[in-house]
């Protein structure tokens, strides 16, 4: 616009220019010729559109004229229009040299509103009050309602919504020092019933298949619990809690045996799996992964089937709680030569005849 306007105004410069040389009387002639030919334009053309620079150019120019004038003068628009866009002009030039003021508080500095929701996500119980008094500890100086403000946008919600904690909260936060412990069933080609006991540990993920059975007894789950008590020692585990169901298997001298090592038994309530989410869900991928693939024929190949599926568990298999480590090896370094990756050799280990694939370099 700023462009068109300028070469609006050296053209109409070179024309009143061009206009000195001229007589009254021949100016006169122009004029009355250009407002008949105006006239005719007008009664063959609707409503004629104006551009911006127009509008600019005939404020300008009519502007110092009388309004008695301008009401006599044959225009293409009223004079008030042109009055109307002579205001309009004059408001754009001082809206471009006068910076307006902003009403009202202060937007909040960016950093500060970080901070108000990292302490609102670290810390549950603490209010837009409690908040607010933290701020103040750290010499940040704001408004209590400034921070409620936040909370509010972000759709944080109060501090009791806030609150509650869930089962998964409870069990992530705890995981270093819990155990968890169930059976499952599982069917041989004949259908007979075999049942497997395993315990996996929260914080590593790591599996231990403890044994398998056609007849469960409260003797050999207590047995099995002996196992899995050295085998903690053996490992330096921190184990403190041990989680299980409410199976009639389970009985009280179990929990007096877990009692005696330092193991506080946690039973889960009645139908309610969740509470053991983490050993559910390993019998989950126990079923999904191997036995809804293999046939199996008898306890001794069960119990085949499932040790290695518990070194390929342990030793190889991603998990994404563990950053996609596997609970007895942790990542290697990432290659970072571009050669190296572009002749990448990669081997296939094949397990129980190929329902388990585990992939090396090759030396």
């Amino acid at each position: 616009m700023l462009l068109h306007l300028a070469y609006l105004a050296a053209t109409n410069t070179i024309a009143s220019l061009l206009l000195l040389p001229m007589s009254d009387r021949e100016k006169d002639i122009e004029i009355l010729a250009l407002r008949h030919q105006l006239l005719i334009l007008q009664r063959q053309v609707g409503k004629p559109r104006f551009e911006d620079t127009d509008r600019a150019v005939l404020a300008s120019l009519l502007h110092h004229l009388p309004l008695a004038r301008l009401r006599q003068l044959l225009l293409l628009v009223r004079p008030d229009t042109i009055l109307h866009w002579h205001c309009r002009l004059l408001k754009r030039h001082h809206a471009a040299t006068c910076v307006p003021r902003r009403r009202g508080r202060p937007p909040t500095i960016r950093s500060i509103r970080t901070l108000v929701l990292r302490l609102a996500r670290e810390n549950s119980s603490w209010g837009y009050r409690r908040i607010h008094g933290e701020l103040a500890a750290l010499g940040i100086k704001v408004a209590a309602s400034t921070v409620w403000k936040i909370l509010k946008e972000h759709g944080i919600p109060p501090t009791p919504e806030r609150q509650i904690t869930t089962w998964a909260d409870f069990l992530r936060s705890q995981a270093e020092v819990l155990l968890a412990c169930d059976l499952f069933e599982v069917r041989t080609l004949t259908g007979a019933r075999l049942y497997v006991f395993a315990a996996i540990e929260h914080s590593t993920r790591r599996i231990r298949i403890l044994g398998a059975t056609a007849h469960p007894t409260a003797d050999w789950i207590v047995q099995l619990g002996r196992n899995l008590l050295m085998d903690l020692e053996d490992a330096g585990s921190r184990a403190r809690f041990l989680i299980r169901d409410r199976d009639s298997k389970f009985t009280a001298t179990f929990d007096a045996l877990m009692a005696g090592a330092g193991l506080v038994v946690i039973t889960t309530g009645i139908q309610i799996p969740r509470m053991n989410s983490i050993m559910e869900r390993w019998i989950q991928t126990c079923r999904r992964e191997l036995l809804d693939r293999t046939l199996i024929w008898n306890l001794s190949h069960l119990l085949h089937t499932l040790r290695e599926f518990e070194t390929f568990y342990n030793g190889h298999r991603p998990h994404r709680a563990l950053s996609q480590a596997s609970p007895l090896r942790p990542l290697p370094h990432p290659i970072n030569d571009p050669g190296n990756i572009r002749h990448l050799k990669i081997r296939r280990r094949d397990r129980l005849g190929g329902t388990l694939h585990q992939y090396h370099h090759a030396a």
